[in-house]
């Protein structure tokens, strides 16, 4: 039975997980290498639950803030019943994490990785029990998002699953189940608009605004690709756009030259104060 849990990365989408997890109950160790980030996710936590506290979403007497806890060592993760690994979309940075968690959790202990893109094979192939690992992918912002990619690795065991899905809809999230291919469902489908929505803006078609505005208005949908883009991270764009093109073959998901040149000058969207838009 899980009832600790343990996540690697205090950026946003860790951020949202500790908190979505301590919201309902469970002891939370949030655990990153950079202090300061550890600062922010503390301030993003305490800010988010004096915001629900005052609508009346949570009670204030609501035990979330005492059962999360930030650590720096990943010596914290031992006693964790899951580990969710929630870092940057590299595949080395995650596989030699994952190495490491896996030497310190017990062997009855779960790993799940919030990975946008890689598939899950791959990381679950260094770690000592690749039948306790899988895809558990977040939302962002995770506190609101209701949808949960789960994802099967190739050893992924039936009491892994049962276990990661149960836990799904404890958090009164909604579950979706992908094969284990690049990209898995969401982000096959979305990363190409994206593209073709900066190809388009590279091109001159359009206004980034206006971009936005056909798609809010035209199609319904609540957030334009662009800035959508820049509140992803376009740097994470760019990594999950080129584990499709390096994993798929196809050139529809190549990244396009003017996205390139936004990471490059360091403008990854909303987190940098300039991508698309600028931001204050």
């Amino acid at each position: 039975m899980i009832k600790s849990i343990g996540v690697l990365g205090a950026g946003q989408m860790g951020s949202g997980i500790a908190y979505t997890f301590a919201r309902y109950g469970f002891p939370v160790t949030l655990v990153d290498v950079q202090e300061s980030s550890l600062e922010k996710a503390k301030s993003y936590v305490e800010k988010t639950f004096t915001r629900e506290a005052e609508k009346g979403s949570l009670p204030k007497d609501h035990p979330l803030l005492p059962i999360l806890t930030y650590e720096t060592n990943f010596q914290a993760f031992e006693g964790c019943d899951l580990v969710i690994e929630a870092i940057t979309e590299d595949l080395n940075l995650k596989t030699t994490a994952l190495k490491q968690i896996s030497s310190l959790i017990s062997e009855s202990s779960f790993i799940a990785s919030n990975t946008s893109s890689i598939p899950i094979s791959t990381l679950a192939s260094v770690t000592q029990n690749p039948d306790k690992f899988i895809g558990m992918h977040f939302m962002n912002p995770v506190p609101v998002m209701k949808l949960v990619e789960i994802i099967r690795g190739a050893q992924t065991s039936d009491e892994t699953f049962k276990a990661i899905f149960n836990l799904t809809l404890t958090l009164q999230k909604v579950p979706v189940i992908s094969t284990d291919v690049p990209g898995f469902i969401i982000n096959r489908i979305l990363m190409p608009m994206l593209n073709e929505a900066i190809e388009a803006l590279d091109q001159g078609v359009a206004t980034a605004e206006d971009i936005d505005k056909g798609m809010t208005i035209g199609l319904n949908h609540p957030m334009g690709p662009l800035t959508l883009a820049d509140f992803i991270g376009l740097d994470t764009c760019k990594a999950i756009l080129e584990v499709l093109y390096n994993g798929l073959g196809d050139s529809k998901y190549k990244p396009n030259k003017l996205l390139l040149d936004k990471v490059s000058k360091g403008h990854l969207g909303r987190k940098s104060g300039q991508g698309f838009y600028t931001y204050g």
